[in-house]
């Protein structure tokens, strides 16, 4: 148990670097969370200081996510400290634990007042390493939805409902065999469900008519 949750420790404090700060004060001194909508994250510093350095951001980020489920998680060793009931082997469902750990400390970073970013970028990161496929439609639905709405919001949270929706689509009508399918979906609905929460002020802002549209050009 104790080794679980140092993980679940490392992975929350991985999650809480802010790399959005981070990269505003490298750049010019800056603290991000005071321009714009005085969120940390890619977007933010996207339109703050311009597109190249939102980019590194979400990498930053997405990183975070690929460092918890690839090199923390394997910290795990020993029996599992409770029954596992799921069809995955205990090594994938540490990952999953590690990567929500992550996740949550994005989100909740004790960087900065447990007010972090939304946690797109670092969901991203470990969804590639567990659902590959469905992680990669999503990214296909978002760019196809930020390039015709200008709305970040709008892709983020239509992009991760399409992860689930891909995974039951390539299930049930293309019978591809998912390994812990019945695990992994209410999962993926889950993930979902924190980013509409992240984002539940940006919806009001979408229904008002009064959400902030991406550009890429740097603000001066």
């Amino acid at each position: 148990m104790l080794n679980l949750a140092v993980i679940v420790l490392l992975s929350y404090l991985a999650g809480s670097i802010p790399s959005g700060v981070l990269v505003s004060k490298a750049v010019n001194g800056s603290d991000i969370r005071e321009h714009g909508s005085g969120n940390m994250g890619g977007t933010n510093v996207m339109r703050v200081l311009g597109w190249k350095y939102g980019l590194l951001v979400i990498l930053l980020d997405a990183l975070k996510g690929v460092l918890a489920v690839i090199v923390i998680a394997r910290l795990y060793y020993g029996s599992f400290p409770f029954p596992n009931q799921t069809p995955f082997d205990d090594f994938t469902l540490v990952q999953i634990i590690a990567g929500l750990s992550v996740m949550a400390g994005h989100i909740w970073t004790i960087f900065g007042n447990f007010k972090g970013g939304k946690g797109i970028a670092t969901g991203l990161g470990f969804l590639l390493v567990i659902s590959t496929i469905d992680l990669l439609i999503g990214v296909g639905v978002f760019i196809i939805v930020v390039s015709a709405s200008r709305y970040v919001s709008l892709g983020s949270i239509m992009a991760t409902l399409a992860i689930p929706i891909a995974m039951i689509i390539r299930a049930n009508v293309f019978h591809v065999e998912i390994i812990g399918y019945h695990t992994l979906l209410p999962f993926l609905f889950g993930v979902f469900l924190i980013v509409l929460f992240t984002h539940r002020h940006n919806i009001a802002r979408l229904i008002a008519g009064s959400e902030n549209k991406i550009s890429f050009h740097k603000k001066h």
